[in-house]
């Protein structure tokens, strides 16, 4: 992980919150992902103006938990990986 480089969302795929799933999906040409209620908190701040720092910031903030950074960028490493989210220029 690059963690001070900004991360979006791959343009071959749409993030969007469902309301009647109650959750955020990610939507692609061949199917849909159904993320949980951690995987789209974090999807959702990928939005190409923010690093892995930026996120664990917000998100430790948010919840007033510091020991979930492991777990934003072990989730966030998965979704590179996944070609889910994509570094991004600002």
């Amino acid at each position: 992980m690059q963690r001070e480089k900004f991360l979006a969302v791959n343009d071959h795929f749409q993030l969007q919150y469902e309301e009647k799933q109650n959750c955020y999906v990610l939507l692609y040409p061949e199917g849909m992902v159904q993320l949980s209620f951690s995987a789209g908190e974090i999807m959702s701040l990928c939005d190409g103006t923010k690093s892995c720092e930026d996120i664990i910031g917000e998100l430790t903030q948010k919840f007033s938990n510091d020991s979930i950074a492991a777990d934003i960028v072990e989730f966030l490493d998965e979704a590179v990986s996944r070609d889910w989210i994509v570094y991004h220029e600002a």
